[in-house]
Order: structure tokens, then C-alpha cells, then sequence
């Protein structure tokens, strides 16, 4: 990335700013056009999890999410980065038996549940994590759901070559509109393939995602089916004290968002027919998520608990071990600045 990304975060200790985190920001609509860009959006970013609803629109393209009669609850955990909750995990494991599978289908690999409470109630237990747990199973149990339906062996559905990895690539290229091949491919955390495209390309399309313009009937339909569960079913996308999971059940509706790790964020506002792409150029959380409730304070009018809530995860406190708030975590005054000087309605 490059070394003139400027300066979207900082992070104060007293009356001094510690630490700074740069990074990129793109605001398009569906025909392409900027809204707002910052830092170079032409480059090249791995989306990771944060296109986890286009990596699932063939699950209800297909036909497979309804004949296995999912609703919103496995669509939102088809979309999810979960943390290994109870819920998530039972949720995955009736996903793949209804297509008469179970974990060992699962090539997602394994990790302890990522929410704090989970993993200690497993250990407690005596309990050991299996792929279920993986904050990627929903998504890994849509895709084994999608090649079973399809009459297709699951089995590598995790390869480049699968043909379910294919239907995924082509939904991408729509969607996005940029080529996603081979040559801009790696491997994401989970061990599918991740694609390395221009950021300003995933505004785009979340701008279509959003709007159901430059896409198919069908397409359109399958991705308000997926955002609409998201809405209705938001625990299931993240989980408890998540990020994604609290914007989406106070906002439903009018923001659909997600992270991917490195500090990427996609993002979805219906009702401005917009879409967000950013990234934290050294890929800290703690700066994408501000980053990203200051915009959705910048594009969205809000009041009473709305309002607050998103102040607060724009600007989050740096605790001491025993409680004691000595600094914050905050958008800069530069980004505070392009945000406040462009018009989003």
C-alpha cells in the first residue's frame, strides 16, 4: 500500500496521540461514480471476509438455500464471521445436516471459538474446538450446502478449480465488475482463495449489492434475500459485543456491514444507494471500526440511542487494566474533515 496513505486514526494516552493508523477510504454509487475517495483506491486490497455475502449469493442462486429450507438465521451465518457462540455452531452443524453432512465435510480448518465466553465455557467443559467453531463454518457449511444440491462432490470445495469456487469468481466479476482470475488470487485464513482487486472496485458493488442496479433480476434478489437476513438475523453474522452485529441491529435496513481481517471493511446504506470499501493500511481492527462508524455517522441522520451508539464506536475509550479510561481510539481530524465536506444526499 502505499506510503502517502493518510493518517485516518489516532490513538491518545493523556494529552498526546500514541499511536496513528493510515489508511484508504472509497465511496461510490452503483454506476461507478465517487462520492468520496481518500488515499489511493485504485490499489489492490485482499477483501477477505468482507465479501462473505458474494461468496454466498450461489447458495441461493442455485436454488440450494431453498431446498434445504434455510431461512434468515443460516443466510445470515452463511454470511458471518462468528465467534464459535453456541448458537453459531449448532447453527452450522444443522446446515450441513440437512444436506446429510457434518463437520468432517468442513475444510475451514480449526480455532478456539474467538468469543471470549464461549472459549471458556468449552474449556470448562473440557471441550476441544473442532471446524464448527471456526468463525468461518457458515459460510464453509453454504458452500458444502451448494455442491450437494448441485449433485456435485463437496470434497476440495475449497480449491481455485471447485466448481463451486467458480460460481463464486463469476458472481465476484458481476458484481464487482473488474476480471478476478488466477493471477490476482491467494489464499484466505480459511483456505479458500482470496482475490487481490482495486478498492474502489468493492464500493462499487456494494453500491449494486445495495441498490439491485447493474445486476441481474436474480441476482438482485438473492442479494436482498442475504442482506435482508443479515437485517433480521444480525447475532448471527458476528455475535455478541461484535461490531457488525451491533450496527446492524440498531441500524437494520439502512446499514449492512462487514468486516474482513486486516482491516478491511465493506459496506452496504440502501437507502443513499452507496456503498463503502476501506482498509487500515497496517490492518488493526481497532482503526478499521473507527474508521467505519465515522462513516456511517457522516452518511446516515441519526438520533437518540442511534446516535449515541454510534459516537461511541466511532471514539472508544483506551482502558487501563482496571477500568479507568486514559485515552481514545478516534477518526483524525483530517478524516473528520473530508467527511464532513462532502455531500451524501
Amino acid at each position: 500500500m502505499s506510503e502517502t496513505a493518510p493518517i485516518l486514526v489516532e490513538v491518545t494516552r493523556g494529552d498526546r496521540v500514541e499511536s496513528r493508523h493510515r489508511g484508504i477510504v472509497a465511496i461510490r454509487d452503483a454506476e461507478g461514480r465517487d462520492v468520496l475517495s481518500i488515499g489511493a483506491t485504485a490499489e489492490r486490497v485482499f477483501p477477505r471476509s468482507a465479501v462473505k455475502l458474494i461468496q454466498a449469493l450461489p447458495l441461493v442462486e442455485t436454488g440450494a438455500a431453498d431446498a434445504y429450507h434455510f431461512g434468515p438465521r443460516e443466510l445470515a451465518l452463511a454470511c458471518a464471521s462468528h465467534g464459535g457462540e453456541t448458537l453459531h455452531v449448532e447453527t452450522a452443524a444443522a446446515m450441513l445436516a440437512r444436506a446429510g453432512r457434518d463437520v468432517s465435510a468442513l475444510e475451514c480448518g480449526v480455532h478456539w471459538p474467538t468469543a471470549e465466553d464461549a472459549r471458556r465455557d468449552l474449556v470448562r467443559a473440557g471441550g476441544r474446538p473442532n471446524a464448527l467453531h471456526n468463525n468461518c463454518s457458515g459460510k464453509h457449511a453454504g458452500f458444502v450446502c451448494t455442491a450437494c444440491h448441485l449433485g456435485i462432490d463437496p470434497a476440495g470445495y475449497v480449491g481455485y478449480d471447485h466448481p463451486v469456487q467458480s460460481l463464486i469468481r463469476d458472481a465476484m466479476e458481476d458484481v464487482l465488475g473488474v476480471p478476478v482470475d488466477a493471477s490476482v488470487a491467494a489464499t484466505d485464513g480459511c483456505a479458500i482463495p482470496t482475490y487481490a482487486l482495486p478498492l474502489a472496485a468493492f464500493a462499487t458493488g456494494f453500491a449494486r449489492l445495495a441498490t439491485g442496479r447493474g445486476l441481474s433480476a436474480e441476482r438482485a434478489a438473492a442479494a436482498r434475500t442475504l442482506m435482508d437476513a443479515c437485517f433480521a438475523e444480525p447475532f448471527m453474522v458476528a455475535g455478541s459485543d461484535r461490531f457488525c452485529t451491533t450496527v446492524m441491529r440498531l441500524l437494520p435496513g439502512r446499514s449492512f456491514v462487514k468486516t474482513g481481517a486486516e482491516g478491511v471493511f465493506c459496506a452496504a446504506f440502501p437507502e443513499l444507494g452507496l456503498g463503502v470499501a476501506l482498509k487500515c493500511e497496517d490492518g488493526a481492527t481497532r482503526a478499521s471500526e473507527r474508521m467505519m462508524a465515522a462513516v456511517i455517522a457522516a452518511l446516515l441522520s441519526l438520533e437518540g440511542e442511534a446516535a449515541a451508539t454510534i459516537a461511541r464506536l466511532a471514539q472508544e475509550p483506551v482502558l487501563t487494566r482496571t477500568g479507568v479510561a486514559v485515552g481514545v481510539a478516534r477518526p483524525s481530524g483530517f478524516f473528520q474533515e473530508r467527511l464532513g465536506a462532502t455531500r451524501f444526499n
